[in-house]
């Protein structure tokens, strides 16, 4: 089965889980998908693996066209357990938008399922992590610099805005994010980068809408986190290594919601049959 949505930006559907695996793509655009392990940015040569019964929600940080083969547990043979970042080749993209043909012939729909599931290539993945504290007033800050990451206030600005002092701020967010304020924010700002850079904003474009003062440090602090300049990250090359730049994706660990169970998401467009292989 083939589930083709048209996503205006934002989280398109919240939590909910499968009882079928499901590979998460946007044709055009770039997709967000977020599990209790973190959340994954995905331009169109990347896609993730969803393991059948794993909650999770999705979205775009634009406009967007999801087409998502979901297959059967029983069916597949594929036994990952975990998500899975998988780099879209060319032709593994061609095939799944020639399997959302709901007149697509049965045998040859078989024919091409089965080469879906030989062509799924995991990749080396870079985590950018970001817990989020529990403290309220800690919290409280860390919501308000998600939603503005450009937000300079430092901590005495912060203690007056949720009534707490600066010093204390500083120590609950050491304490309950294993990070000091400066570097905790840094995380966020590199992992808010992550969606511009995807979706083709020019680096200082990016650079600027998350808060650095000149596109050099943010360049040198993006090469610190993930090891290549931003420029190259989201590079689309053909015939690359699992190892190379761009053969890389990113995995940005963020606390999120409690999960909540709920049907999977409505459908708006699906091939005859389930997929498998």
């Amino acid at each position: 089965m083939i589930v083709t949505a048209r996503l205006p930006g934002g989280v398109a559907f919240g939590w909910h889980r499968h009882p079928v695996h499901q590979l998460a793509w946007a044709e055009r655009g770039v997709l967000t998908v977020a599990t209790s392990a973190g959340t994954w940015v995905l331009p169109p040569t990347r896609a993730l693996w969803i393991p059948a019964g794993v909650p999770h929600a999705l979205g775009s940080s634009g406009r967007a066209v999801n087409r998502s083969p979901y297959f059967r547990p029983g069916d597949c043979p594929i036994d990952w357990t975990v998500p899975t970042v998988i780099r879209v080749s060319d032709l593994l993209g061609r095939l799944i938008v020639h399997l959302a043909d709901a007149d697509l012939a049965e045998a040859a729909r078989r024919r091409a399922e089965a080469v879906v599931v030989d062509l799924l290539e995991p990749l080396d993945v870079t985590t950018v992590a970001v817990p989020m504290p529990a403290d309220d007033r800690a919290r409280r800050v860390a919501q308000a610099l998600r939603a503005d990451p450009a937000d300079r206030r430092d901590l005495d600005a912060w203690g007056r805005a949720t009534g707490a002092s600066g010093r204390t701020l500083a120590r609950l967010f050491q304490a309950e994010t294993g990070l000091g304020f400066a570097a905790w924010r840094a995380q966020l700002r590199l992992a808010a980068a992550l969606p511009l850079l995807a979706d083709g904003v020019p680096v200082t474009v990016a650079a600027h809408r998350v808060g650095y003062a000149s596109a050099s440090a943010f360049v040198a602090a993006f090469r610190r986190a993930v090891g290549v300049p931003p420029g190259q990250y989201f590079a689309q090359r053909e015939g690359v290594s699992d190892g190379s730049m761009a053969a890389r994706s990113t995995e940005i660990h963020q606390t999120p919601p409690t999960p909540k169970t709920s049907g999977p998401p409505e459908e708006t467009r699906r091939s005859p049959r389930p997929a498998r292989s």
